[in-house]
C-alpha cells in the first residue's frame, strides 16, 4: 500500500465523439446544478426536450474536429500529465479522475482508498468557481468528507511565472498587435450570489501584466465559451476579437490561463470558430498559446502542491 495517493480532477469529456455520447455527456454535465442554477423541475424539460436534441449532434461535430487517434484532447492531454506528476512522485500513486464522465471521481477514489493511506485531490482548474470547483467538492465528499482538496492556485507566484514565461514565449516568436488574455465565462448571477471566479481572474490578469514584457496597452481580458441567453461575464472574446479588428489591430494572440489542457474550447472554439470570424472580420494572423498541458515545469509545480500540502 502506498503512504500518499493524488488525485487529479478535471471537467470531462464525451467518451466518443458521436451525437449519443456527446448527449450522454451533456445531459450530465447541464445535469448539474451547480453549472445551471434554474430549478431542476423547470431546467429538465429544456434540457431533454431542446437543449439536448438541438447541441448534441452540432457539439458532436465540434468533437470529431479535434479528437485524437487516442481519445479527446482533453482526456489525452490530462493523462499526459498525471503521467508525468506520477514520474515526479514515483512513491505516490497519482490518478485522474473527471467531474463528468470516465474515470468518475467516485470510482478512482474508491480504488485509491484500497492503495493509499493519505489521499490529496488537487482541481485542475486554477481558480475556484461553482460551476467546476464546487462539484469537485461535492462529489469528493459524497465519498469521503475528510480528504483535503486543493482548490485553486492561480494566486500561486509560481504558476503566474510558469504562465508569464509560457506566454512571453509565444508572444516574442510573433509580431503581434495585442494580446487577450481569455478566460472560461460564467454566468453574471453566480457572481452577484457570491461566487469569487471575477475577482481571482482579474487577480491573475493584473498579476501577469506586471510580470510579461509586453506593453500594457497591447493587454486585454476577456471571458469566453458562453452558453445560452442569459448573461455571462464581460467582455465576450469574440465581441473583443471583432472591435480589435476595427481598430487596425489585426495581428493577436489569445492565451487561456483558466485552461491548463488544451479541450473543445482551446482548439475548436478558438483555433477555428473563432479564428473563421476573426478573418471574416478582415483579422490577419490569430494564434492561440498552448495550453501548460503536460509541460515539465507544469508537473513539477503541481507535484510540488502535493507535497508542500503535506507540510
Amino acid at each position: 500500500m502506498k503512504e500518499y495517493g493524488l488525485l487529479l480532477v478535471n471537467l470531462g469529456s464525451p467518451a466518443k465523439p458521436t451525437t449519443s455520447a456527446v448527449k450522454e455527456y451533456l445531459r450530465q454535465f447541464l445535469g448539474d446544478h451547480n453549472v445551471v442554477e434554474v430549478p431542476a423541475m423547470v431546467w429538465k424539460p429544456i434540457l431533454n426536450g431542446i437543449i439536448l436534441p438541438m447541441r448534441s449532434w452540432r457539439s458532436a461535430t465540434f468533437y470529431r474536429d479535434c479528437w485524437l487517434p487516442n481519445g479527446s484532447p482533453l482526456i489525452v492531454n490530462t493523462t499526459n500529465l498525471t503521467k508525468k506528476v506520477q514520474s515526479l512522485l514515483p512513491q505516490w500513486s497519482v490518478k485522474m479522475a473527471m467531474t463528468y464522465g470516465k474515470p468518475s471521481i467516485e470510482k478512482t477514489l474508491l480504488q485509491m482508498k484500497q492503495e493509499c493511506k493519505k489521499i490529496i485531490i488537487l482541481s485542475l482548474f486554477p481558480h475556484f468557481t461553482q460551476s467546476t470547483t464546487q462539484s469537485i467538492i461535492d462529489q469528493v465528499k459524497a465519498v469521503d468528507p475528510t480528504l483535503p482538496i486543493i482548490d485553486r492556485f492561480a494566486d500561486d507566484p509560481r504558476y503566474i511565472s510558469i504562465l508569464s514565461r509560457h506566454i512571453q514565449t509565444a508572444w516574442n516568436k510573433g509580431n503581434y498587435d495585442m494580446l487577450i488574455i481569455s478566460y472560461h465565462g460564467i454566468p453574471v448571477s453566480m457572481v452577484k450570489h457570491g461566487d469569487p471566479y471575477q475577482d481571482e481572474t482579474e487577480r491573475t490578469t493584473r498579476k501577469l501584466r506586471k510580470h510579461l514584457a509586453i506593453p500594457q496597452n497591447k493587454i486585454k481580458m476577456a471571458y469566453q465559451s458562453k452558453f445560452g441567453p442569459m448573461p455571462w461575464l464581460k467582455p465576450y472574446l469574440k465581441n473583443t476579437l471583432l472591435q480589435q479588428v476595427q481598430l487596425g489591430n489585426r495581428n493577436i494572440l489569445i492565451a487561456t490561463p483558466s485552461f491548463v489542457t488544451d479541450c473543445l474550447e482551446t482548439i475548436e472554439e478558438n483555433s477555428i470558430q473563432n479564428y473563421q470570424a476573426f478573418r471574416e472580420s478582415g483579422g490577419n494572423n490569430l494564434e492561440i498559446v498552448p495550453a501548460l498541458n503536460d509541460s515539465s515545469q507544469f508537473a513539477n509545480f503541481i507535484a510540488d502542491l502535493a507535497k508542500e500540502y503535506l507540510k
